[in-house]
């Protein structure tokens, strides 16, 4: 067996970056450790300026071709790369979940398949898209989407392979050509994809992905002229330093960054829904964006919720993500770790008082908890701590609620749970957010627009709006003279 071929939960995983349809390894390398146990399950190809340049180079001879390419050939080919997720969905999420310490039973039902559905939907998409002309003092315009160019993908570690399909899926149905720069926590199933991919037969150079960390291997690829779109997952610091890469060759951005969300619960809400949908937040060891980590309860009511969602709470499961009935698996890395311990033991320290949890569990594990008693402009309130930690503030009316729910510098999502639908509507109207639930969480259609306002992102995609993104859209204006008879 090739030395760089390991072994993951019985997969074999190339551990070399991806560049023109080859397989290609560095000098140097990183080492990948499972957050399950601390086992090391590969020394990966780590990147450098070169491979960034030689990657870059390769998406850039494959784009004419690719570009050019009729719309019904590329959604095939993104059917058929589906369609290989889907023959390899237990191989993907076993290495996934060995790679990022994800629960294997979403991986198995839900993520994974949605990784397909990625790629099905914006080959559908494709196809519909469409724009009906339209006259202007009797000329003619017509839109189109024209692919843009190369490409470049950074995503994250908490849900590696559905949040780079998000970004891929669109961008290779658009006609582009994509470099796809995984996080360094978690890079295995992007070097899966890569093999799917060809499998698919994709063409050589249309997908390549390199590895390694960003000031090594994302700098350059950022800074690259020829890099015409770079789509960012990931945190607010890390953002704005892409952004100042890219702002010498004005490559446009898309970024979806942090979040500091609130739930409201109202006092006419079902409690128990509302109950449900805070202890949900605790999914993923509460590594989700998206996470409603401030609930934000009507005083009256504050009492009664905070008690069903303490028993609720106490009958998760927290342990290995490879068994059945594990609710919250281990925490990515030991510098998250100190970074979740280094959030509650401030805020305890400032007075926060821990309704539940607020301590380590063993190895990587942190119990899942919730703190009372925290003040509006406190850290814990206002900073993202991106692990299983909420915390609980009360309010007296709409007015305070709402107040409470924008005051901070994100703007990612939302969730109200409220039993009246009038005041779902006044209130979701006035809530900072991309995207707002009533009542449900986390539920996302790619025809919806997703993503953040304020700090919490720039630009959306889905649906069109990736399209609007990942093309440069042209407006043809034809006047109705001036053309010769050829008949």
């Amino acid at each position: 067996m090739s030395t760089h071929l390991t072994t993951v939960a019985g997969v074999a995983v190339d551990t070399r970056h991806f560049i023109g349809g080859e397989r290609v390894a560095s000098t140097e390398t990183f080492t990948d450790v499972s957050p399950i146990d601390g086992s090391v399950l590969a020394e990966i190809s780590r990147g450098t300026a070169m491979e960034a340049a030689a990657a870059v180079a390769a998406a850039k001879a494959a784009f004419p071709a690719w570009a050019t390419t009729p719309r019904a050939e590329r959604a095939r080919l993104l059917h058929a790369i589906a369609d290989g997720v889907e023959r390899r969905l237990e191989e993907l999420a076993l290495v996934e979940t060995t790679d990022n310490g994800a629960l294997l039973r979403s991986h198995r039902r839900g993520v994974m398949p949605r990784v397909a559905h990625n790629f099905r939907f914006f080959a559908d998409w494709l196809l519909e898209l469409d724009h009906e002309d339209f006259t202007t003092r009797g000329h003619t315009n017509h839109v189109t989407w024209d692919p843009a160019g190369p490409c470049v993908l950074i995503t994250p570690w908490n849900a590696p392979l559905m949040l780079a399909t998000w970004k891929v899926a669109p961008a290779l149905a658009a006609g582009d050509t994509v470099v796809l720069k995984p996080a360094e926590w978690s890079p295995l199933t992007a070097s899966l994809l890569a093999d799917i991919a060809t499998e698919a037969g994709l063409p050589a150079g249309v997908l390549n992905v390199v590895q390694g960390y960003g000031s090594e291997v994302g700098d350059p690829l950022t800074a690259h002229p020829d890099v015409r779109r770079i789509s960012f997952t990931g945190s607010v610091p890390t953002a704005r330093h892409i952004a100042a890469s890219a702002a010498a060759n004005l490559t446009p951005l898309s970024l979806e960054l942090g979040g500091k969300s609130p739930l409201l619960v109202f006092a006419d809400a079902d409690l128990d829904l509302a109950a449900d949908l805070a202890v949900e937040q605790y999914d993923n060891a509460g590594q989700v964006c998206l996470a409603a980590t401030r609930i934000l309860v009507e005083a009256p009511v504050a009492e009664e919720f905070t008690r069903r969602f303490t028993e609720k709470a106490a009958a998760l499961r927290q342990g290995d993500p490879r068994e059945e009935a594990t609710d919250i698996g281990p925490t990515i890395h030991p510098r998250q770790l100190e970074k979740i311990d280094g959030f509650v033991r401030r805020a305890l320290e400032a007075g926060a008082r821990a309704v539940i949890g607020g301590h380590r569990g063993a190895g990587r594990y942190y119990a899942p908890t919730l703190l009372t008693d925290v003040r509006q402009d406190s850290e814990i309130v206002q900073e993202e701590v991106f692990g299983p930690v909420l915390t609980l503030q009360t309010f007296d009316d709409e007015d305070e609620a709402v107040r409470l729910a924008n005051d901070t510098r994100f703007g990612l999502a939302a969730t109200v749970a409220t039993g009246d639908a009038d005041r779902a509507a006044r209130v979701t109207a006035r809530l900072v957010a991309g995207t707002v639930w009533v009542n449900c969480f986390f539920v996302r259609d790619l025809k919806a627009p997703f993503g953040g306002s304020r700090h919490s992102g720039v630009g959306r995609e889905g649906g069109t709006w990736s399209f609007d993104f990942y093309c440069d859209v042209k407006n043809t204006v034809t006047a109705p003279k001036g053309f010769k008879d050829h008949g």
